[in-house]
């Protein structure tokens, strides 16, 4: 990986850009968590509603506490979700009560992941935190696999495209309930 196509991203980022970027399955489109607006025209590129809420992606743990309700979580639960990471394994734990809107949807909970990606590590790291992260395709279509899958289909709605090549995982991400850790999306 080129240092500077990492610091080209991280520039984008802190300005409110939407980026797209290799993950362990397929290509996301990311940006700050933190930014409505940014959020906002992810959301818009993808063309998929707000209520459903999202995914973040993180360096390590410690990226996502600020987002999480921990407490709710039963017993033992935290300790086979930090188990599990990194790796291509999401979990829907509940969300602190300032998470905005635009995060979680219609939920009172975050789906998070401590990605084992290590391009979208070594990105949310140098962010400093974590990032929005959903599949890089307008709903309903089949995610980009590829740089040049992505830039064909979403390139010119995009600000920057990470050069970079997924993990070549089959499927996205398993998605489990924190609280129950039944499985809500198969691997």
């Amino acid at each position: 990986m080129n240092p500077q196509d990492l610091l080209t991203a991280v520039e984008h980022l802190n300005k409110g850009a939407v980026i797209g970027y290799a993950t362990e399955a397929v290509f996301g489109l990311g940006c700050d968590p933190d930014n409505g607006e940014a959020v906002r025209r992810l959301l818009e590129i993808k063309q998929r509603p707000e209520e459903k809420g999202l995914v973040l992606i993180a360096a390590d743990f410690s990226q996502l506490r600020p987002y999480l309700d921990l407490a709710a979580l039963p017993p033992g639960r935290l300790e086979v979700i930090l188990d599990s990471w990194p790796g291509p394994y999401t979990w829907v734990i509940p969300a602190r009560p300032e998470v905005p809107l635009w995060l979680r949807g219609r939920f009172d909970s975050l789906a998070v992941r401590v990605t084992s990606h290590r391009q979208a590590h070594d990105l949310c790291l140098a962010f400093g935190k974590p990032l929005v992260s959903t599949s890089a395709n307008k709903t309903g279509d089949e995610p980009a696999r590829t740089v040049e899958a992505l830039s064909s289909r979403l390139g010119g709605e995009l600000d920057f495209i990470l050069p970079g090549v997924t993990d070549g995982l089959a499927n996205p991400s398993l998605i489990r309930d924190g609280i129950t850790g039944e499985t809500l999306r198969p691997a």
